[in-house]
């Protein structure tokens, strides 16, 4: 049976901002309050949760992470409060996207509709 998928992601000047790999991302600093936290968490390299932060923060030209230097005491990372306002506002957009894309490809396919919620 054919199954849409679809991949949302927010662009600035064709560059990618925000997509729900990267507010998960964003989450998971938060939780382990660290980005190398993050990395294991999400099972990447941090050098790859570094450079993926870093460029949002360059395209938005604003900070979403305040990041310590380790030390004796250990470094850690705090998300601003833009970056939580971005998570909610992502996930507000996000929210209910698989549904209507779901009927509406069942519409276009005269497939039976998928029940509502199924996000």
């Amino acid at each position: 049976m054919l199954t849409p998928k679809a991949n949302f992601w927010a662009e600035i000047d064709g560059e990618v901002v925000l997509s729900q790999w990267r507010v998960e991302l964003l989450h998971a600093i938060d939780v382990a309050g660290s980005i190398s936290g993050a990395a294991q968490q999400l099972d990447i390299p941090y050098k790859l949760a570094w450079e993926r932060i870093h460029q949002m923060e360059q395209r938005l030209g604003q900070q979403l992470v305040d990041a310590q230097v380790g030390g004796a005491g250990g470094g850690g990372a705090t998300l601003t409060p833009l970056a939580r306002d971005y998570m909610r506002r992502w996930r507000a957009f996000h929210q209910g996207l698989e549904t209507l894309i779901a009927q509406r490809f069942a519409a276009a396919f005269d497939l039976a509709a998928p029940p509502a919620g199924q996000d």
